[in-house]
């Protein structure tokens, strides 16, 4: 009886420190919790790099994630869908760009927030891009002068 006992609070110490750890890696994410998220779309003309789930950033600290990606089979660009935190009010003159957190890959969307007075909406795009440099074709042009 005592050794049922015994493995019942153990079981729960473990149950107990892997929910701890859930929630600090959530929270070093910036995950939040109950948090109202709004999606906003961008059009680029390359995404490499970005995939469902890539960080959304303002000023360097995580502020939303990537939702969705698919082709404009008219224009052949890629269209990004992402969610940001609700009580942000990004201006609708902002900038976004694809950036890479070091030369090794590791690709996040950067939102560049403008002057305006206006906030986007739900729902809207954001039209001021730049998609992704490929550092192997900037190496490719250096290397034959093209």
């Amino acid at each position: 009886m005592a050794s049922n006992a015994a493995e019942a609070v153990i079981g729960a110490v473990v149950l107990a420190t892997a929910v701890g750890f859930v929630i600090y890696a959530g929270q070093t994410r910036g995950v939040q919790l109950g948090g109202q998220n709004y999606p906003l779309t961008a059009r680029f003309r390359s995404a490499d790099g970005v995939t469902v789930g890539t960080d959304v950033r303002v000023a360097g600290i995580n502020v939303g994630s990537v939702t969705g990606l698919a082709l404009d089979p008219k224009t052949f660009e890629a269209d990004v869908s992402f969610s940001v935190q609700g009580d942000l009010a990004i201006p609708d003159d902002s900038d976004v760009k694809i950036s890479s957190e070091s030369l090794l890959g590791g690709n996040f969307v950067e939102i560049t927030p403008g002057a305006s007075e206006v906030a986007l909406v739900p729902g809207d795009q954001i039209v001021n891009t730049q998609g992704s440099v490929s550092l192997l074709n900037l190496l490719m042009k250096f290397g034959t002068g093209n």
